[in-house]
């Protein structure tokens, strides 16, 4: 049997057909390997292809080619995907087909300034999300005939389950939105309508509930009231189950439609790169001599082992906007390039990666905000080719490794437009990381706190959820590793709080305390 026929007879086992040049690419991709290879890369090439979104009709050249790369048959084209750095700009946009119950990749292109329907679609998209996502966990899946399980289940109700109901209703359990849609009085709301709320009694789990979070209610709908007895977040679910039920779509963003996370290539080179790291650094004042001290001392010290990126999150300048910052800022930026000159180990092998803060120039408070504007970033990037500057949030890729890096003072913002703030002795970064784990977005407060593109919104997710969630907060620095294996850091600033700053080592997982005395 021809190796083309072999090829063709593999697909048709699993009902899928080739177009001539599809499998005139498979023959080029596989010709010279044993016949057990053959096998275990065409299982491989099935596997992928049947993941993916495909159109009608015969499997198209393109698809194979995007497999092939994908798995680095005969190639070393992943090493180039190593670390990559994607704008908040460029990542994918995910819709939720309720009819087919899975997603599915909205291709049409955006305005950056949305119409309406883009703000509706905004908060639609968040709560189909969480509610499919709540709808898989254990406590709300019924249990198989014959299966033994015991453990207590529920049922989730929409809203208009009370509203269409004219006696009491005990126990309801209701999914929705926290909105005030009259002044002093909050509301559930969901796709289907909307009922006062009553939360004078009712239990707050832990959390910061604020406005346009979503909860699990629980209570008695009584004279179209629901007085609430008990509210919580959907339980958040760990990226590999997340995984488990998505398959391999890469929601994460970058040139590749399959998850970074199905490539073995990238998992041993991972695993060949024990102690690489990446160093952690917010509010970097470029214009304090003490810092680029502070910075020389820190480059020295990684010189001898370079790590695999270092991130700077603004603000860059310590000054307000006036008449001095734009240059203070130009000769900072100048100061950094010549700095990083000096270690040639370091301008050879390590990314720099630049995330804007609220203070640094830009379009608007509005988020997702783009890099910094070229004035800036052409003061260094003609000496240091590594460098990028990028937009706030933004992702990065190392391996297998997904981070997001986030520059927001979020915990005042959510401490201050808390329904009611947390009165346990639990530490409140912890219920800052439960909240955004549980909402599956970095930010989820009211748009008239903390506007946002209705267009990006999507941008903001953390669904799947990441391994590293870097929070660059002016509050205390803290690391918190919870039970879905999602590590969430704030190096804290390094210019405010003695030159603190956080090293993650992506192989273990770990991330170090550190500080230049």
């Amino acid at each position: 049997m021809s190796l083309r026929t072999k090829i063709v007879s593999t697909f048709k086992l699993h009902g899928l057909s080739l177009r001539s040049e599809a499998s005139v690419c498979l023959v080029e991709a596989l010709e010279g390997l044993s016949s057990s290879d053959v096998k275990h890369w065409l299982d491989k090439f099935i596997a992928l292809i049947q993941k993916k979104p495909l159109k009608p009709g015969a499997i198209s050249r393109d698809v194979i080619e995007d497999v092939i790369e994908e798995c680095g048959v005969g190639s070393k084209g992943e090493e180039n995907n190593t670390f990559l750095v994607i704008d908040a700009f460029t990542v994918p946009r995910f819709v939720f087909n309720t009819d087919r119950k899975k997603f599915l990749l909205d291709g049409g292109t955006t305005s950056l300034h949305g119409s309406a329907e883009d703000k509706a679609h905004l908060f639609c998209d968040r709560y189909t999300v969480l509610h499919q996502r709540t709808l898989r966990h254990e406590l709300f899946t019924m249990p198989v005939l014959g299966s033994g399980d015991t453990a207590p289940k529920y049922q989730l109700q929409p809203v208009e389950y009370l509203l269409s109901s004219s006696s009491q209703l005990g126990n309801a359990l209701v999914f929705g939105m926290v909105a005030q849609l009259k002044e002093g009085s909050y509301f559930l709301e969901d796709s289907t309508g909307s009922v006062q709320m009553d939360l004078g009694q009712a239990v707050f789990h832990a959390g910061l509930f604020t406005e346009n979070c979503y909860v699990l209610a629980e209570g008695v709908y009584e004279d179209k009231l629901f007085h609430v007895t008990a509210l919580g977040f959907p339980p958040p679910e760990p990226a590999a189950f997340s995984r488990s039920h998505l398959g391999n779509l890469n929601f994460f963003g970058g040139p590749s439609t399959t998850t970074y996370k199905a490539s073995t290539q990238l998992a041993a080179l991972e695993k060949d790169n024990l102690e690489m790291s990446i160093v952690l650094l917010s509010e970097v004042w470029l214009d304090k001599s003490v810092v680029l001290d502070k910075l020389r001392v820190l480059f020295t010290g990684f010189a001898e082992a370079p790590p695999a990126a270092f991130v700077f999150c603004g603000s860059f300048c310590s000054m307000p906007c006036g008449p001095a910052y734009y240059e203070a800022l130009k000769d900072g930026f100048k100061a950094l390039a010549d700095l990083i000159c000096d270690y040639p180990s370091l301008l050879e092998k390590t990314r720099f990666v630049f995330v804007p803060g609220p203070s640094d120039p830009g379009p608007g408070n509005i988020i997702p905000r783009p890099p910094l504007p070229s004035l800036f970033s052409e003061q260094l990037l003609p000496q240091v080719p590594l460098a990028s500057f990028t937009s706030n949030p933004c992702r990065l890729q190392y391996c297998t490794k997904e981070i997001v890096v986030f520059r927001e003072d979020i915990m005042n913002k959510m401490c201050r437009n808390c329904i009611r703030l947390p009165s346990d002795d639990v530490d409140l970064p912890e219920h800052l990381v439960k909240t955004l784990e549980s909402q599956a977005h970095l930010c989820p407060l009211p748009l008239h706190i903390r506007p946002v593109y209705w267009t990006q919104d999507h941008a903001l997710r953390l669904y799947p959820l990441p391994d590293l969630v870097i929070l660059a907060d002016k509050y205390d620095p803290f690391t918190i590793k919870s039970q879905t294996g999602c590590t969430t850091v704030n190096p804290g600033s390094f210019a405010r709080s003695d030159f603190q700053f956080k090293v993650y080592f992506p192989f273990k997982g770990d991330v170090q305390d550190s500080k230049i005395p």
